[in-house]
């Protein structure tokens, strides 16, 4: 697949987000650019519960491989009430930009758009590692990827960009409000006894209010949800050659 196909129907047959990466994902070396067009794309994040019920979800992950040469993407599908894997999409493509602070999406989301579309069925929702509107211009990684499928999603990340937050208290299930600049931006989730918590923030179609609820549903006996779990366990893999669809069970 070359960069001109960025924009194609899946090969799946299931309808293909409707985006222009030229526009939309565009790095032509201009970081006030790239900030510009991440701010103007925030207008278009919704913070309202607007997913359908959920059957399907999908997990995005991203490595690098050749010293980042290679931007690897993982993407994994899961059933939403066993939460068993369905398929697996590993994606690997040429690294067009360095690492930018607050400009992760431009860097990771082409791959991530390669693998989501190799997918047999679209997601009812995506499961995202990085985050979504907790972002200094409120299009973290998770919010960038909604706007430009029109997909709902969730930014499921590791550690703060921006924002503080209360103390938290230290078992599965407490959570505080994630604050910048006196609004919520999203919640700090403990998702496992006494183990540093999560960064949860919708990015698109999802609530403040739900984004939380719907990662604690999916953590079992590990401290991430299982969609981005499995793609962080996929994503680490070292023995792949080229992309790879492999459906499970």
């Amino acid at each position: 697949m070359t960069e001109q196909d960025d924009d194609a129907s899946s090969p799946h047959g299931w309808p293909q987000p409707h985006f222009d990466t030229g526009e939309t994902l565009a790095w032509d070396g201009d970081v006030a650019r790239a900030r510009a067009l991440q701010t103007e794309l925030a207008h278009r994040v919704r913070l309202e519960d607007d997913y359908p019920p959920l059957r399907l979800l999908a997990g995005v992950d991203v490595g690098f491989e050749e010293d980042g040469a290679i931007t690897r993407a993982a993407a994994v599908l899961i059933n939403a009430q066993t939460l068993q894997p369905l398929a697996e999409v590993i994606a690997r493509r040429p690294t067009r930009m360095p690492y930018i602070p607050g400009l992760l999406s431009f860097r990771e989301l082409p791959a991530v758009l390669h693998a989501l579309a190799e997918l047999p069925q679209p997601p009812d929702l995506i499961f995202v590692d990085g985050l979504g509107v907790a972002h200094p211009r409120g299009l973290g990684i998770a919010a960038h990827l909604g706007v430009i499928t029109g997909l709902p999603t969730i930014g499921v990340a590791k550690s703060i960009l921006v924002g503080h937050h209360a103390e938290l208290g230290p078992l599965r299930g407490d959570r505080t409000d994630l604050i910048y600049r006196g609004k919520r931006i999203g919640t700090v989730l403990r998702s496992k006894d006494r183990i540093k918590p999560l960064i949860v923030s919708p990015g698109h179609r999802v609530s403040q209010a739900s984004a939380p609820d719907l990662v604690l549903a999916c953590c079992t006996r590990y401290k991430l949800p299982e969609p981005t779990r499995l793609a962080d366990r996929l994503a680490s893999r070292r023995d792949r050659s080229g992309q790879q669809v492999l459906p499970l069970g």
